[in-house]
């Protein structure tokens, strides 16, 4: 029986040498299903995430609709960039330097990119270190998320031919 490999060539961590712009090649529009679903599994019970009227008649308000939750949104751009920066990733290290700049709402269409950082070492010999600076923009190029990853990915060397 022939077999066919499923992940990528060039996503293992000799791969990411720091510099390295990557823009993936898929993006998502956020529904309203997205918003209020992963909202209320969360348990994030804000009232910008859920009441259109309040927000519409808030004097002196932020927004006049609905905001989709932060979370939602790094988890997305995260998603989004996955498959390019996480397919032969052993272990999560490391999130932070998490930064929401800008509002995203129901319709608005999110997209990735992520920049390494740094590789380095790790205590094994079968893979290293790499951090990642992942980036979400709208639509309208406005950036709407950025956080700094640390994952333990596979090295080639040693994972490769298995």
């Amino acid at each position: 029986m022939k077999t066919a490999a499923l992940c990528s060539a060039d996503n293992w961590f000799e791969d990411f040498t720091p510099g390295r712009l990557i823009r993936h090649a898929r993006g998502k529009t956020v529904t309203e299903m997205d918003n209020v679903l992963i909202t209320n599994m969360v348990m994030n019970t804000a009232e910008g995430h859920f009441n259109e009227h309040a927000m519409r008649r808030a004097e002196g308000g932020i927004f006049a609709q609905r905001v989709v939750f932060g979370g939602i949104n790094l988890s997305m751009v995260l998603g989004l960039a996955a498959q390019d920066t996480a397919e032969h990733c052993l272990r999560e290290l490391a999130l932070d330097q998490i930064r929401l700049s800008h509002p995203v709402f129901h319709g608005d269409t999110l997209y990735a990119f992520s920049e390494v950082l740094a590789q380095e070492e790790a205590d094994r010999p079968d893979a290293g270190v790499v951090r990642f600076r992942h980036y979400g923009i709208n639509q309208d190029d406005k950036l709407c998320v950025q956080a700094e990853r640390s994952v333990l990915l596979k090295r080639k060397s040693h994972w490769a031919e298995r």
